[in-house]
């Protein structure tokens, strides 16, 4: 077995983790912001994992033909959430529109925390993994 693959897998699933915890972190703090540098309300982001790409080399085409199945994970992309902006009656806001309403962000503190718990829940396990991997290729340095 492959110690350094698994560890290397547990590696890449702590920072996709990392960077989900890191978007809601962002959501959350902007969840009241009406002004962003587009013009509009703060517009809620979620990331985009995938399947890690393996590169062009001697290593990857070996794997490729031994069709090792685990790679690790990679963020494709951070996407932002095309859900309509909340909406507020607040006429004295100075960012009223002409009939008294405020564009507040399509951020729902509940469904972040959601996401936070998971994201959370998930780094943990990979980190239980590593720590596995890391007693098994002890153990086995021991015999």
């Amino acid at each position: 077995m492959d110690y350094f693959a698994a560890m290397d897998i547990s590696a890449s699933g702590m920072g996709a983790q990392k960077l989900r915890l890191d978007t809601v972190a962002l959501n959350l703090a902007n969840a009241s912001t009406t002004r962003s540098l587009s013009g509009g309300p703060y517009r809620r982001q979620h990331v985009i994992l995938g399947e890690r790409a393996l590169t062009n080399t001697f290593e990857a085409a070996l794997e490729r033909e031994q069709s090792l199945r685990f790679r690790g994970v990679q963020v494709v992309q951070i996407q932002e959430d095309d859900a309509p902006p909340r909406l507020a009656l607040e006429p004295g806001h100075p960012d009223a529109d002409e009939r008294g309403f405020v564009e507040y962000p399509n951020v729902n503190p509940l469904s972040e925390m959601v996401v936070l718990l998971e994201a959370t829940r998930l780094y943990e396990a990979n980190v239980r993994a590593m720590n596995a991997a890391r007693t098994m290729a002890l153990r086995a340095l021991d015999i």
